[in-house]
Parts: C-alpha cells; structure tokens; sequence
C-alpha cells in the first residue's frame, strides 16, 4: 500500500503531538525477515521512536522487533494484525490462484497459525475490532468477535502490556477516533 489509506490516523496522531512518517514495504513479494530488516535499518536512524502497524504491516514490525538488532526505544502498537495467522487468508490460499492473489509475502505470513511471544522490552499494546463488517466475511466463516476480517483471537500476543477491544472494522480502523486516541494514549502512557 501506498500510505494514503493511514492518512486520518496519521494526522489524528499528528494532532496528538506526534511525527508519523509511513514506511513502505512490498507486501506483495518478498518475505518477511527482508521487510523486518528493512524495517529494522530504517528505524536505527532514529534515536527513539513508536511503531504503529495496521494487519501486515504490525507482522513487519514483530519481524523487525525479533531480529535481534538493537533499536531505537519506544512503544508499539499493532492494530488488527494477523499475528496468531489468519482463517480467511488460510481460506483464500487454498484456491488455485490464490496464494498468487495475496502475494508471497501475505501468503506465507498470514496463512501460518503461530503463538507468538512478545519478548523486546518495548511495551507492546493491541488494539483489535469487533465490528464484523469488511470483505473477509466473504471469504471464510469468522467466529465472533472479528473485524470483519481479522478475529480477536488471531490478534493475541502472550507478552503483550495492554489489549483492547474496539467496535470498529478491520478497514474502519485506520479512520477511527476512538483508535486514534487509544493509540495517543498508549504511546504516550504505555496504556489504553
């Protein structure tokens, strides 16, 4: 993606007193450890920053967080990420074509079914949805509560400082104020 989508979260952060830049990533190709290192390379010019990661792109953010590379400090934030793997994206993938639709690095991550263990020593705070509106519905059969796209059991991090359940969509997300002061919030004070 292009960035454009998380313009009303950036400039809703903005507002709160933040610098939002995006980085970009191929999400298409590629695999994860090479956006992770990326990722990793890119914040090493920081001397402290926050991380804010929406589905894919918070899987980005554990690869960079979990290499091992000593970054900069701060807190992350990961919004609807697929991070225990994701039930439409194992649906999807099993259509002829549709590893080919999602893309290598979207059909390797997503399609895996992981417990993951947050061990960096930044505070890590989830924000998951439960308004089940969005095209995953579509795709695969959801159980309750899900953003539409993503389940709130597929948002678990063991290890995770603060979690919070939101009446937003996976898509509705990046437009929601009640996301974006959640987020002011738990960047700023470690809590929701």
């Amino acid at each position: 993606m292009n960035g454009l989508e998380s313009i009303v979260l950036r400039n809703r952060l903005a507002q709160a007193g933040f610098e939002p830049s995006v980085f970009r990533y191929p999400s298409t190709r590629g695999d994860i450890s090479e956006a992770g290192a990326a990722l990793a390379a890119h914040l090493r010019s920081f001397d402290d920053v926050h991380l804010v990661g929406h589905s894919l792109g918070g899987l980005v953010i554990l690869a960079a967080t979990e290499s091992g590379r000593a970054l900069p400090a701060g807190r992350v934030v990961l919004l609807g990420s697929p991070v225990q793997g994701s039930r439409v994206a194992r649906t999807v993938a099993g259509w002829s074509t549709g590893a080919l639709l999602m893309g290598r690095l979207a059909a390797v991550e997503l399609t895996r079914h992981d417990t993951r263990i947050w061990r960096s020593p930044r505070e890590l705070g989830i924000i998951a949805g439960s308004r089940s509106f969005g095209m995953g519905r579509l795709f695969a059969e959801l159980p309750a509560p899900n953003d539409g796209t993503v389940c709130v059991d597929e948002t678990n991090v063991a290890g995770a400082k603060e979690r919070i359940v939101l009446d937003v969509s996976h898509t509705g997300m990046l437009i929601s104020s009640a996301v974006a002061q959640a987020t002011s919030r738990f960047l700023a004070q470690g809590r929701f």
